[in-house]
């Protein structure tokens, strides 16, 4: 696959490359999902695979059930059981479980997401965040609290975003979250099909940025939830329109550049690498 560095693609140099950064901005919520009759934002894309109706998935349905029993006080006949039939649990894991996805041989090294664990990984993740080049875009500089918030939303959450550390060959060097985009507050804003899986990811540290990594780390990454999620047909990404090197990393992964869209607090370039254009692409 080509190592072609987003900064080299972007004209930019090392020292001033944003690396591969793809942030969920302030729209970005792990909790309770839309309603099922919210507004869709502005999608400019023209490419009618793009364009089909949205069923709703069921787990999305489910979800809205039991957010709106929870708020109303019913609980069925009030038994634990009766409150599992209707309800999804995080225990169900909407993603296929990505603890079990296992290890993935890439071109740069053997690469492994592994689900953050928050006293253990919480002042590594949030070192990172204050890198000025990383809070540009993922705006969780400042106390660690602040990151502890933003992973903590996740962890104690339904199952829908997973935050992850990418190690490679043995070293923690990324920060990811495998996230249902079809569940997530973003499909609100883009034509969302059933399964959609979303990444957000940045490159840790400085040194291994400006060498190609993201690039071959996205390309592994995205096909490894195609290979263990079978009803997951696109894995899709939303970097800041404004950080060309993460939207060039896509590119050069195997990404297509879908539109241009409005989120709240950043206009973002919807990238998409669907399953069937995995080996073209």
């Amino acid at each position: 696959m080509p190592h072609t560095d987003a900064s080299t693609d972007a004209g930019t140099t090392p020292t001033t490359d944003a690396g591969i950064c793809t942030n969920p901005g302030p729209s970005r919520n792990p909790g309770p999902g839309l309603s099922p009759d919210a507004d869709r934002g502005p999608c400019l894309g023209t490419d009618s695979e793009d364009t089909l109706e949205l069923r709703l998935p069921d787990e999305f349905l489910a979800l809205i059930a039991n957010e709106a029993s929870d708020s109303s006080g019913e609980q069925g006949d009030g038994s634990a059981e009766g409150r599992a039939a209707t309800a999804t649990r995080p225990d169900d894991d909407l993603l296929d479980r990505v603890a079990d996805w296992g290890p993935v041989t890439t071109p740069v090294g053997m690469f492994h997401l592994v689900p953050v664990h928050a006293e253990r990984d919480l002042p590594l993740v949030s070192s990172w965040m204050n890198d000025p080049t990383v809070a540009k875009f993922w705006e969780l500089s400042g106390p660690r609290k602040l990151t502890g918030d933003h992973v903590q939303a996740q962890l104690s959450g339904d199952g829908r975003s997973i935050p992850c550390l990418g190690v490679l060959d043995g070293t923690p060097m990324s920060y990811w979250e495998i996230y249902r985009a079809d569940l997530d507050p973003v499909a609100r804003h883009y034509p969302a099909r059933p399964h959609d899986t979303g990444i957000h990811l940045l490159i840790g540290s400085v040194v291994d940025r400006g060498r190609g990594l993201g690039s071959t780390l996205l390309r592994a990454v995205a096909d490894l939830a195609l290979d263990q999620r079978p009803a997951c047909a696109r894995v899709i990404a939303e970097p800041d329109i404004r950080n060309t090197p993460s939207v060039s990393a896509f590119l050069s992964a195997g990404f297509r550049f879908s539109a241009e869209v409005d989120l709240p607090g950043k206009r973002a370039a919807l990238m998409i690498r669907d399953r069937s254009l995995r080996d073209v692409l």
